[in-house]
């Protein structure tokens, strides 16, 4: 089934600024490639599914970056109290900050009046 095939491949080597697949985006894909004349999101989903092919996890998955091991032993070391081969002592500290995309910085409402409780 070639949407099946589609949705294996990267989006990036058909052209498409994305970093994975998404039904939407697949279910256009198609249409432009003129594998199909129309077809819904949903019905993309209902064929993967039935196969267990979801491109929009394959990501977390199987990593693509090439220098993946080196930067995630990196992080691991950390969680084991570890930087560059030394044990982190008593006093040193790890602070971790996630980045939370959905989550817009926004500007104070009232600058001049402190933060409250809640």
């Amino acid at each position: 089934m070639a949407v099946k095939a589609l949705a294996c491949e990267l989006p990036a080597t058909c052209g498409a600024p994305l970093a994975r697949w998404h039904c939407p985006d697949l279910a256009r894909a198609a249409v432009d490639q003129g594998i199909t004349a129309s077809i819904s999101d949903t019905t993309i989903w209902r064929w993967l599914s039935a196969d267990a092919i979801k491109p929009w996890h394959r990501s977390r998955i199987f990593p693509r970056d090439p220098q993946f091991a080196a930067k995630a032993a990196r992080v691991l070391d950390l969680y084991q109290r570890v930087w560059d081969r030394t044990p982190l002592g008593a006093g040193d500290y790890v602070l971790s900050a996630d980045e939370k995309t959905s989550i817009q910085a926004r500007d104070r409402k009232a600058p001049h009046r402190r933060a409250g409780a809640g």
